[in-house]
């Protein structure tokens, strides 16, 4: 877990996109935020592989980091999504970094 969540913390602070696996899934994921809720750590992050409905604008996933594996940290560089808020997603959740 800590590996996952150090590599996380380079990924946000250096904006470069991560890939990981997630629910039998490989995802590319570009790290926003990262936060705690009710003792766990989670991550918000755009979802590169997401198909989006051509009248919906992409928006952050939420992702619990004790479902994340096999973390690796790219050297591709992400701009954050227009308009990002590095606020949590919910009241009571922390934040611990954001880009």
């Amino acid at each position: 877990m800590d590996d996952i969540r150090l590599k996380l913390m380079e990924a946000i602070a250096r904006r470069k996109l991560v890939t990981v696996q997630y629910n039998g899934q490989s995802l590319r994921l570009a790290p926003h935020l990262l936060f705690e809720r009710h003792g766990d750590l989670f991550v918000s992050a755009l979802n590169l592989g997401k198909n989006w409905r051509s009248d919906e604008e992409p928006r952050l996933g939420h992702f619990k980091l004790g479902g994340l594996a096999a973390i690796r940290l790219s050297e591709e560089g992400f701009d954050p999504l227009p308009g990002f808020d590095a606020a949590p997603p919910r009241e009571e959740d922390t934040p611990l970094l954001g880009v």
